[in-house]
């Protein structure tokens, strides 16, 4: 018997890159960096975000929907009908690829919610995110895997190129994109458990582990969210929905409450900033990731890259002009920015945030 069988915990790759100035990027690019590292996967599971892909649609939710069979179909778009505007519904395009025999029925649809079903005050983003937990948790194989504006994420079961070329991601161009490989180790390779998962205009992509998982779902469900996709890398997702959208903080405040600093080196700050993490921790302990992880999410703003407090997953920035680019290694940044004016490996729990210019 071999026992010099070691875990391999460094799987999964992730890679992104956003123009601060909008500057339309082929999807050829991210694919091509993801590529270079589709030995951090084991082909089940690949995807891609892109933003600014929809601008003829760009006042309208894109929802991109999973579905098992046409029955399902009929029963999400009785509902959608009642309660949205459609603007356009269409399957996805996809082509023909030998490596994906079978996939579930993927349609997109552009809808806006119906005046008369806002109830009260209720924002859009509020119903938008129910419907999304509606169908993903009560609809049996129905899956909305995206639903922001001008945005759109396309993934599946597969290796990096097998996925690109399913979804024919060279024909879209975007002004950020995000991008990973999957190595599931304690949750199953499925379509809907590819990355990026998304919510409204946020989506991630995440290589590690969320060993907070439990406190974390726990927590999101008393704010109403519903976690029914069998990763941990959800709650990331609902998260950062729950901290800057709904709760108001900013991105850097609420990448404070995701990777916190240990109490130890809070203790060593001075007292103003001492009392403001603290109360920060008190407040958002729940809400707290533990475990190995890089995270990059993408939203309709910008793009921003973390990683764990004793970084325990990789994770690389390197900027060119106006493009900033981060990825599990240096290498899928090179693969298509040879010559980089900066290249660096963000400290433990120290976000890197880019913003488009207005």
């Amino acid at each position: 018997m071999n026992h010099n069988y070691q875990k391999d915990i460094s799987g999964c790759g992730l890679t992104g890159l956003i123009s601060r100035k909008r500057r339309p990027i082929s999807g050829s690019e991210i694919v091509k960096s993801l590529c270079l590292m589709t030995d951090r996967g084991n082909g089940l599971g690949a995807g891609y975000a892109a933003y600014g892909i929809y601008p003829e649609f760009k006042d309208f939710y894109a929802f991109h929907i999973m579905y098992d069979e046409p029955t399902v179909k009929r029963t999400v778009e009785d509902y959608l009908k009642s309660n949205y505007h459609i603007e356009k519904v269409e399957e996805i395009p996809t082509k023909a690829v030998k490596a994906i025999p079978i996939s579930p029925m993927l349609v997109r649809y552009f809808v806006s919610p119906l005046k008369e079903r806002l109830a009260g005050e209720q924002e859009e983003t509020d119903f938008v995110v129910n419907t999304v937990m509606k169908v993903n948790s009560e609809i049996d194989g129905a899956y909305i895997f995206s639903s922001g504006k001008n945005m759109g994420a396309f993934k599946g079961v597969g290796n990096p190129s097998d996925i690109a070329d399913f979804f024919r991601i060279e024909e879209y161009e975007g002004y950020i994109w995000t991008a990973h490989t999957r190595f599931p180790t304690n949750t199953p390779g499925w379509w809907g458990g590819a990355h990026p998962f998304t919510l409204l205009d946020w989506s991630i992509v995440h290589n590690g582990e969320i060993s907070s998982y439990g406190i974390n779902k726990r927590y999101l469900e008393m704010y109403g969210y519903k976690l029914a996709l069998l990763t941990d890398t959800e709650v990331v997702a609902y998260l950062l929905d729950l901290l800057i959208r709904r709760h108001g903080l900013s991105i850097p405040v609420a990448c404070l409450a995701l990777a916190s600093p240990f109490w130890k080196n809070i203790d060593q700050r001075d007292p103003e900033e001492r009392e403001a993490l603290t109360a920060l921790r008190q407040t958002y302990g729940s809400a707290l990731l533990n475990g190995p992880f890089s995270v990059l999410f993408g939203h309709s703003n910008g793009l921003v890259g973390i990683n764990d407090r004793i970084k325990l997953r990789p994770l690389v920035a390197a900027i060119k002009g106006d493009v900033t680019y981060m990825a599990s290694e240096e290498s899928a940044i090179r693969a298509i920015c040879p010559d980089p004016q900066k290249v660096w490996a963000p400290r433990a729990g120290e976000p890197v945030i880019v913003n488009l210019e207005d």
